[in-house]
């Protein structure tokens, strides 16, 4: 399915060429949300991706799932659950596709297979702290 804001001159990979081209977070002033830009390569598969963001003591404080993503480029919010002033986290970004069973197969009748991993980003950032 082709979408009205794609360039139809721009090279479009196969799912195991598909690699994030950028990643960028921003963490916003309420101190308990980041905002994260990302852009993927162009690609012919809609892959799926994976955001998780690992707190200073190395529990999960946020967590998304972006399935079959349309555009390249996407920002999105998440929210900390407990924010820590101050505190360093590392955002662990995965690009993977998953082969699902068709419809009216069961669990049971066809296991579904480990995602396909095509590319996998870390980058880290600081809460700042809150004045007042």
């Amino acid at each position: 399915m082709d979408f009205f804001l794609q360039d139809p001159d721009e090279q479009r990979l196969p799912p195991e060429s598909v690699r994030l081209r950028d990643l960028h977070i921003t963490p916003l002033p309420q101190g308990n949300k980041v905002k994260v830009n990302l852009e993927l390569t162009p690609f012919k598969v809609r892959p799926n991706i994976e955001l998780t963001i690992i707190d200073p003591s190395g529990k999960e404080a946020a967590h998304t799932n972006i399935l079959d993503a349309v555009l390249k480029k996407m920002e999105l919010i998440m929210h900390l659950r407990t924010p820590i002033p101050g505190g360093e986290y590392r955002l662990v970004t995965v690009v993977y596709y998953q082969k699902l069973p068709e419809p009216g197969e069961t669990q049971a009748e066809v296991p579904i297979p480990e995602p396909t991993i095509v590319d996998r980003r870390e980058a880290t950032f600081v809460l700042p702290l809150r004045e007042g």
